[in-house]
């Protein structure tokens, strides 16, 4: 990670601060600004489909391929190469390496929401203004369409989004007569009923999570987080922030949270055998416990996140991704034609027959996906809650131009306070004054 950031910095410290201050728009070599009003028509976009060429999409989601599939049957001139260049962090790497040298830049990358506003700021992405792409604003819903905006433009098309939900393990809740929570201090009452009946069991798991820290603090109002331009103010004594920690600083000093990192084995093993008994987190998650936690099946339901405040219906993402147009790739025009269908066009549908969760409005709002029953909810219609969830997320929150980085130190500074004395108000300190200092070394102004 130390290595993604050195090489960002070096590729994009001399325009930093102008792409912050210019409202993000593009240099001469991307097309069009950040002002509004298309300069690359959709009939440009649809002749470079019928005329052809040649895309390389650095992607990992899976059910891309069969959206790559259907789109080369319907633009036979069209050949897409798929490349799976690692998730997440190892990708940003490869595409920063690249950008760097100045060669192998793919046309189209799959960037996570939080990754969004560094690689927009840097300049390593087109502004989709340039080819009407804001007009699609009522295609998307709020949550994962303020995710792709960024100073004033827009830098990718929603793929998918993470509304949250609590899935929790029924059989084990009935066993000992555990209500479902509905706020998050009966979330903590039960964590404790259920590991006092069973020494071995617990509420959930947790050993230091960015992704689920930031999106709790989200839901419960927080703005830690303040972006204008490059003037940038980091906060974890906000109302909200504060409102988390007294939750999870309880959780921790009791021994409430089991010490099992998520996507381990032990994760997954522990939702089959009811030793883990909730998971918070995006609506994308049903797919993963049928594929790694198949020993729970039938036994888990979806429900609404608990909230801060009794009788609130807050809510909050918690992953999601975008495609983007890589700044330096050659087939711009191709390139947006592949993200419309991808992300707005017959791709949607292809995606979530494959198990993705849409970011567009129309499908949340679809009869038919919202009666889809779950087998392994029991038959449940969970994506009714789903989409509760993604029309009761809470506005206004802001990931940092620098956010990468601040999550790759998460777990020096948060982190301590699941294994050590620190308190998790002194680890978000520590977070927020590391976070700062970088920010400042990158150009930035942050308080």
């Amino acid at each position: 990670m130390s290595r993604f950031i050195k090489v960002a910095a070096a590729a994009s410290a001399a325009v930093l601060a102008l792409a912050a201050c210019g409202g993000g728009g593009d240099d001469s070599s991307s097309a069009g600004s950040s002002s509004g009003g298309a300069t690359v028509t959709d009939a440009q976009v649809d002749a470079a489909l019928q005329k052809g060429g040649t895309l390389t999409v650095w992607a990992w989601e899976p059910t891309l391929k069969d959206v790559v599939t259907k789109f080369q049957e319907k633009y036979p001139n069209v050949k897409v190469d798929l490349v799976n260049a690692g998730t997440g962090d190892k990708q940003y790497t490869a595409l920063q390496n690249a950008i760097a040298a100045g060669k192998g830049v793919p046309d189209v990358g799959q960037i996570e929401y939080y990754a969004l506003p560094q690689f927009a700021i840097g300049k390593a992405l087109t502004n989709l203004n340039s080819y009407g792409a804001e007009s699609l604003k009522a295609d998307f819903n709020p949550g994962p369409w303020n995710s792709v905006n960024s100073s004033g433009g827009v830098y990718g098309l929603p793929m998918d989004s993470g509304p949250m939900a609590l899935y929790y393990n029924k059989e084990v809740f009935d066993k000992y007569k555990i209500e479902v929570p509905k706020t998050w201090t009966e979330y903590l009452e039960a964590a404790r009923k259920l590991h006092k009946a069973d020494p071995k069991a617990y509420i959930t798991n947790d050993t230091g999570d960015a992704g689920l820290t930031t999106s709790l603090i989200w839901q419960a109002g927080g703005k830690p987080y303040q972006v204008d331009g490059t003037n940038v103010t980091i906060n974890f004594s906000d109302a909200g922030s504060q409102e988390f920690q007294k939750v999870w600083q309880t959780l921790i000093s009791e021994k409430l949270l089991a010490p099992i990192s998520s996507w381990s084995d032990q994760w997954f093993q522990g939702m089959g055998n009811g030793s883990i008994a909730t998971v918070a987190t995006g609506a994308w998650m049903p797919a993963n416990f049928v594929t790694s936690a198949p020993a729970g099946k039938g036994k888990w339901r979806a429900a609404e996140l608990p909230q801060w405040t009794a009788g609130a219906n807050a809510s909050a993402e918690n992953g999601g991704s975008s495609l983007a147009i890589m700044d330096k790739g050659a087939n711009k025009e191709l390139a947006y034609g592949f993200l419309k269908y991808a992300n707005d066009g017959d791709g949607v549908q292809i995606r979530v027959d494959g198990g993705a969760f849409p970011a567009t409005s129309k499908t949340l709002a679809d009869p038919k996906w919202l009666g889809d029953e779950f087998e392994y909810f029991g038959g449940q219609k969970a994506n009714e809650i789903f989409a509760k969830s993604a029309q009761n997320v809470v506005t206004g929150w802001s990931y940092l131009p620098f956010q990468v980085y601040s999550n790759s130190v998460f777990n020096d500074t948060v982190g301590k306070a699941y294994v050590s004395n620190t308190t998790l108000a002194d680890g978000l300190k520590a977070w927020q004054d590391q976070t700062t200092k970088y920010g400042n070394e990158q150009g930035f102004t942050v308080k």
